[in-house]
């Protein structure tokens, strides 16, 4: 009967969406990393000073809107694999990484034209007086843990949301639920953690 539940299971699992290649696969996985990584690792140190005739800080709401959009869909789409809606599932789960590369452009878009922001820089000079820090001291600490949190564990979890997915598009579900199990987790925090930065964040915008 077990066997019976579990091979009909099987069956309404979707069909593979790519042909297999694994070296093909974790060399562009690695080789996209590895970009994103280095790209996102340089930002703080450029800045392009054009005049985009809008306010750039909107590219920060635009990701905060973006993460609340993945949390929501990594949430339900958990709920729709455990009810056994597989192919929801899947579609959600690709609309949520379609979500991050937009994210990823907004990002990098945000950090190119406004720049860094330091936390408690209420005039917007760059610098924190000690009057500054003395004023948002205790809030500060918070803020970098969940800020050094988020930006730790999204720079690591990409290879790994990336295998999961390409195991899941060519039906090694084993493999798939396998990787999942950790890094669906981890990706929430990361999609819950970026809205609360960029609310933390945002009153030190210049």
């Amino acid at each position: 009967m077990r066997k019976e539940k579990q091979r009909k299971t099987f069956d309404n699992l979707p069909q593979a969406s790519f042909q297999k290649n694994d070296k093909k696969a974790k060399r562009l996985i690695w080789l996209f990393s590895a970009i994103i990584f280095i790209v996102v690792a340089l930002l703080s140190n450029f800045k392009l000073k054009i005049n985009l005739g809008f306010d750039v800080h909107l590219f920060a709401l635009a990701n905060a809107f973006i993460n609340i959009t993945i949390t929501v869909l990594l949430i339900i789409a958990l709920v729709l694999v455990r009810r056994g809606k597989y192919l929801l599932h899947k579609k959600l789960m690709i609309a949520a990484l379609i979500l991050s590369v937009i994210f990823l452009i907004s990002y990098i878009a945000h950090h190119l034209f406004a720049g860094e922001a330091k936390f408690g820089d209420i005039n917007h000079d760059g610098f924190l007086s000690a009057g500054e820090l003395a004023d948002v001291k205790s809030i500060r600490s918070i803020y970098l843990f969940i800020l050094f949190s988020h930006i730790l564990l999204a720079s690591c979890i990409l290879p790994f949301i990336l295998f999961s997915a390409y195991r899941g598009l060519t039906a090694e579900y084993s493999t798939h639920k396998k990787i999942a199990r950790y890094t669906w987790p981890l990706w929430l925090y990361v999609s819950i953690t970026g809205p609360v930065v960029y609310w933390m964040i945002r009153p030190y915008y210049g």
